[in-house]
């Protein structure tokens, strides 16, 4: 068996419609692809353990990522360390950059009532895991340049050597994103370690 994980944006969750439509269209057409989509908080430790003890419970099985937003640079991370395969949505690339603004506030979940406060400590905790990719070959970087949260041009430079699509116009959100959801994954199974 084979797995899918999904990893969604800041104060996301498994809600997202992006997540719902790739949960969706493998059902659909790869049902032997077990899919995974964690409900991540946005306190960056807590996260980054949840997903590296998710993908040690899944290998050796093949493992393939798909990240959105701060999600793509989780995806990243996992990438690095496992060796692993990702399709990366209009992704964050320095996430300490936009973190002080939300600084000791009360942050609500887009999809439910879970309310979080993130302090200077997070900053350092999610810096420990902004790297540079070193495995090429295993992105495929997938921006719109009318993204309104993210500076599109970051994610073009940090996966230079990498597949990279990018589109004029779109969002945040990846406008008609389920256009690349067969595409996306015929990338991540190719050649799989």
């Amino acid at each position: 068996m084979s797995a899918l994980i999904y990893i969604h944006g800041f104060l996301s969750s498994p809600m997202s419609f992006k997540a719902q439509q790739t949960q969706a269209w493998l059902a659909e057409h790869h049902p032997e692809i077990i899919y995974h989509c964690p409900q991540l908080t946005p306190y960056p430790e807590q996260t980054r353990l949840e997903l590296e003890h998710l993908v040690e419970s899944l290998l050796p099985q093949p493992v393939y990522l798909m990240g959105s937003s701060l999600g793509g640079f989780w995806a990243t991370w996992l990438a690095e360390k496992y060796n692993l395969r990702a399709l990366l949505i209009n992704p964050s690339v320095h996430p300490s950059e936009f973190m002080p603004e939300y600084l000791d506030v009360d942050l609500k979940s887009y999809h439910s009532d879970d309310v979080y406060r993130l302090t200077a400590q997070h900053i350092d905790e999610i810096n420990v895991a902004d790297i540079q990719p070193q495995h090429l070959s295993n992105y495929w970087l997938l921006v719109q340049t009318g993204d309104e949260s993210l500076d599109y041009r970051q994610a073009v430079e940090r996966f230079s050597g990498c597949k990279q699509t990018v589109e004029e116009g779109g969002d945040h959100s990846f406008q008609n994103f389920e256009r690349y959801l067969a595409s996306g994954l015929n990338f991540l199974v190719e050649n799989i370690h």
